[in-house]
């Protein structure tokens, strides 16, 4: 009997068509049984309560791999002309059903896009479609998309550590968020690092909350030696990367409940505290282990209803009297930012002190 051309998924009271069901979109591994594009649709229907959570009225970018995740497929990085057969899409790609609503946002370069934002559970199941595997939101809803309700601690381990480090580390940053007064939500990268989630109320701008993730990385790196806020990799050595810059505008984190381009269809899977000390593979997390997870309760659940203030992230900020730290390279130059330049590379005659090229 010939294969299905074409099945459809129930998503939310819709019936949404899924072409090349049987597609292989991760090849078995000697852990897990291979997973078909049918099955990539199915799972997000199955984990619809954490995954909207996480995604609902947010405008999104859709990490898409329609051939599905091999050794010989790699991620497009955005070069001119590059081509590749794995890609980001920030816009709302063509043929998008009725019911998928979308947002205006604008980028760093000043230019704008209407991107995806999810109001229903069929519109992350059309993705699949699609070959979205990844789902990355921003940290605003579409009602103010200039101020970030969601602060965004990426954890991310260097050569030489581990997620046990990021781990651990999570843990030394629960008890600085605890003497804050501040509420964390962690989660697992999907990879090696970890992430925590710091609801806030949308009363800042995007450089306001990226001056927060910068003081309360300084903080953390005061407190434990296996820390860095070093923007430059030659700097960080074996130590966990506090990555401030995810919180600049139009920088996103898979989002909870996103799957992962890696063998094994891994999950970016929300945790307890308890259950990230006691973690010691975090790509046990699956898409066949998950959803039975996600059954039994989101540890998320209670994340739409907290509210922090980002002061005290922005006194320590003050208080560090570090200043500005280096933005990503694609942004403009930003009001008192060093020298965007490797420090190994720098030669201090050629600049002068408030950060500017000196004229040849």
């Amino acid at each position: 009997m010939p294969k299905p051309s074409a099945v459809e998924v129930e998503a939310g009271g819709r019936a949404v068509r899924v072409s090349s069901p049987e597609r292989v979109i991760y090849e078995a591994t000697d852990r897990t049984p291979a997973v078909t594009k049918l099955m990539v649709a199915e799972y997000f229907a199955r984990v619809e309560d954490g995954l909207m959570r996480a995604l609902r009225d947010r405008p999104t970018a859709l990490e898409r791999w329609p051939s599905g995740v091999r050794p010989d497929i790699k991620l497009a990085t955005g070069r001119p002309g590059e081509k590749a057969d794995a890609f980001y899409q920030k816009r709302v790609p063509k043929g998008a059903p009725d019911y998928l609503e979308s947002v205006e946002v604008a980028f760093p370069s000043g230019r704008k896009a209407a991107e995806i934002c999810p109001t229903e559970i069929a519109v992350p199941v059309w993705c699949a479609q699609m070959g979205t595997l990844t789902f990355h939101p921003w940290p605003v809803r579409r009602t103010d998309v200039d101020h970030p309700d969601e602060l965004r601690i990426d954890l991310d381990p260097q050569p030489g550590t581990s997620f046990r480090d990021a781990a651990r580390v999570a843990g030394v940053a629960r008890e600085l968020l605890d003497e804050l007064g501040l509420v964390g939500f962690p989660k697992t990268s999907g990879n090696r690092g970890v992430h925590i989630y710091v609801r806030i109320r949308p009363e800042w701008d995007f450089v306001d909350v990226r001056h927060a993730a910068i003081g309360f990385g300084r903080a953390l790196e005061r407190r434990d030696d296996g820390v860095t806020t070093k923007w430059w990799k030659e700097e960080r050595g074996e130590r966990v990367f506090v990555d401030f810059n995810q919180n600049s505008r139009d920088r996103t984190i898979a989002s909870a409940y996103s799957l992962r381009p890696i063998p094994g269809a891994p999950v970016s899977t929300p945790l307890t505290w308890d259950e990230l000390a006691e973690t010691t593979d975090p790509t046990a997390f699956t898409l066949f282990t998950v959803p039975d997870r996600l059954a039994d309760g989101d540890p998320w659940a209670a994340i739409d209803d907290v509210a922090n203030s980002l002061e005290p992230l922005l006194r320590l900020y003050e208080e560090s009297g570090e200043g500005e730290m280096p933005y990503p390279p694609d942004y403009p130059k930003m009001p008192g930012e060093p020298p965007r330049v490797q420090p190994s590379k720098k030669v201090e005659a050629n600049w002068t002190d408030d950060g500017r090229r000196r004229e040849s």
